[in-house]
């Protein structure tokens, strides 16, 4: 019997590696895909982008320099939280070189259906309220905590979480673009959903639950 299991569990291990080494060649080139086309919608016009890795707030950000004919156009961030209602989102932000915020790219979030996942809606609150506009004349918080962002309706954890990513993102652009690539930077969001916190058990009960944001 032992001999046996033995034999079943070196096949299935066995076949378990061909079938990863089968995917993983087609999961990368999809993956890298996946990031030229979200490069593609956030940034103007370049030729090629180099990409630097930071760590901001203890979570890993890749800045990528675009350049069109050795010049650069703008620079794509790809920024995380995990203060999300449902977990971590990932986004992809693009800015021009001066700072200004081209495209947000909501890449990955498990929010609420109906709620939280407005924020990958064309022209939802959250993308007008960035969209064209220089983060350095903006208080980056949701109109709730005194800041300048439009949140979404019943959806102000998940607004809360899109704006810590944002903040992270804008982080990462000044250190980049000004030449510093520091391993290890902080936005200060931190503190201000710290300062928020309580604020959030005072929403309607429309933003909170087992369902609800």
């Amino acid at each position: 019997m032992t001999a046996v299991l033995f034999g079943i569990t070196l096949v299935a291990s066995a076949g378990v590696g061909v079938v990863n080494m089968i995917t993983a060649e087609p999961i990368a080139a999809a993956k890298e895909a996946a990031t030229v086309a979200a490069l593609n919608e956030v940034l103007p016009a370049f030729d090629e982008t180099t990409n630097a890795e930071l760590t901001i707030d203890e979570l890993p950000i890749t800045v990528y320099t675009a350049t069109k004919e050795g010049v650069v156009s703008g620079y794509a961030v790809q920024t995380m939280t995990k203060q999300g209602f449902g977990g971590t989102i990932r986004m992809m932000v693009g800015f021009t070189p001066d700072g200004e915020v081209v495209n947000v790219n909501v890449l990955e979030q498990s929010e609420t259906p109906g709620l939280g996942t407005k924020m990958t809606d064309e022209g939802n609150p959250l993308i007008t309220s960035f969209k064209g506009k220089n983060p350095a004349d903006m208080k980056l918080a949701v109109k709730k905590d005194g800041g300048d962002v439009d949140a979404l309706t019943a959806a102000t954890i998940s607004s809360r979480a899109y704006v810590d990513a944002m903040n992270r993102a804008w982080t990462a652009y000044k250190n980049v673009s000004a030449g510093i690539a520091p391993a290890d930077a902080a936005t200060g969001a931190t503190a201000l959903t710290e300062a928020t916190a309580e604020s959030a058990n005072d929403e309607p009960e429309a933003q909170k639950g087992d369902r609800n944001e």
